[in-house]
């Protein structure tokens, strides 16, 4: 229970008067009645709550929340607050991240540029939903989200992961998902993979440099990742970059124009059904005074995709034709680690249960909301996936919501 006697579905990990009622209560498989459900307390799922805030919902677990009329609540599967932030690397700076931006409602003071973003943001997101009272119940993991048999309302079905006994079923009239992509890291297949004899690792477990400065690393991925972790292992061991693309650098500034056409061709995408492009496959990579730097020791220059992997490497077999944007090498490099900075896929396995699958693979979108299922709206997906998009998208699903039913 809180403070105020009212039982809370998914206690919080650092209440100690849990009393055996509410133990009792937390366990039920009786659905609790909420208007919407928020899956996510990253940038975008923090934005969707302050918007229904904003709205008039009142949070499940404040005084009196049981009988009001539009309640909310958001569960997300973290530790603690920050989203994907809080597994960054602790090398990532808050002047390296890029992309970090301000919640609504709240400035974002970054009082130490070369803070670890791992530490600054959660920090931040830990203030945020503090001031705004969003009472995020965590840690706790949505396994499945499927209609009601009625067809009317939607059953989200949670389990505490501390406690995996404790199981709560919501059933709410909208959805807005914000599970983000941090659980669901990519893993290309390519010819050899399972004979490698060395270490293979995805920057989503990457954590320190001096952990592969055994041996020479093969960095695989065209992303902002794949450049800063090249640069980074540079300082302790010898790399080769690997990319599906000649790397897109792009030295003219990134306007706010710039930045509207890159969301719109990614939304293109969804809106036909497709699996969305990341905003930084159409924005191209900035030219900072690091990466140039990079680029002139010759660190990041990149050669095209191996053909295949070998116990002991990887293998081209045109080595001196790599094509423009690249450069050669040796047919064969030797590898203690191939790290794969090859990106990461929507975490949405929770709702195979609604179906919202087109047959081109991706879920047909009108902006953050489900063309088969208006109840569920979508944001950090697709044409959201950044931070900025992230915050506008939030409001948009509210409003949307809002339209339907609330």
């Amino acid at each position: 229970m809180d403070a105020s006697g009212n039982a809370v579905p998914h206690d919080r990990p650092q209440d100690t008067r849990r009393s055996r009622r509410a133990r009792r209560a937390s366990a039920t498989t009786a659905p609790v009645d909420v208007t919407v459900v928020v899956v996510g307390a990253g940038q975008a799922g923090l934005s969707a709550a302050y918007h229904l805030r904003r709205a008039g919902l009142v949070a499940v677990g404040e005084r009196g929340w049981e009988r009001a009329a539009a309640t909310f609540v958001v569960l997300d599967d973290g530790v603690q607050a920050g989203g994907a932030w809080q597994h960054r690397w602790p090398g990532l700076t808050m002047a390296d991240a890029h992309g970090v931006h301000e919640l609504p409602g709240m400035p974002l003071v970054v009082g130490d540029p070369t803070e670890p973003a791992a530490f600054a943001v959660p920090y931040y997101f830990a203030q945020y939903e503090d001031a705004f009272e969003l009472r995020v119940q965590r840690p706790v993991r949505v396994e499945r989200v499927e209609p009601e048999p009625d067809g009317t309302r939607l059953l989200v079905r949670s389990r505490s992961v501390e406690r995996p006994d404790e199981t709560v079923v919501w059933r709410a009239g909208g959805l807005v998902n914000a599970s983000g992509t941090w659980q669901k890291p990519f893993w290309p297949a390519y010819p050899g993979r399972g004979a490698f004899r060395g270490r293979q690792l995805h920057s989503h477990d990457f954590r320190l440099p001096e952990d592969l400065a055994d041996g020479h690393v093969v960095v695989i991925g065209g992303g902002t990742s794949a450049v800063q972790l090249t640069l980074l292992l540079a300082r302790v061991t010898s790399t080769t970059w690997v990319t599906r693309r000649p790397p897109a650098w792009r030295d003219d500034t990134f306007t706010p124009e710039v930045g509207r056409e890159a969301v719109a061709r990614v939304g293109e995408r969804t809106r036909a059904g497709l699996p969305p492009q990341s905003i930084v496959s159409v924005t191209g990579l900035p030219l900072t005074p690091a990466y140039r730097t990079g680029i002139a020791a010759g660190v990041l220059r990149a050669r095209p995709m191996f053909d295949r992997i070998t116990p002991d490497g990887v293998e081209w077999d045109a080595p001196d034709s790599p094509g423009e944007g690249w450069v050669p090498g040796p047919a064969h490099v030797e590898a203690r680690t191939l790290l794969w900075c090859t990106g990461f896929r929507a975490s949405l396995d929770h709702l195979a249960p609604l179906g919202l699958r087109a047959p081109g693979g991706g879920i047909v979108m009108d902006g953050t909301q489900v063309v088969a299922d208006p109840r569920v709206q979508l944001v950090g997906y697709g044409p959201s996936a950044s931070t900025v998009g992230a915050n506008r998208a939030g409001r948009e699903a509210v409003r949307n919501l809002q339209r339907l039913w609330i």
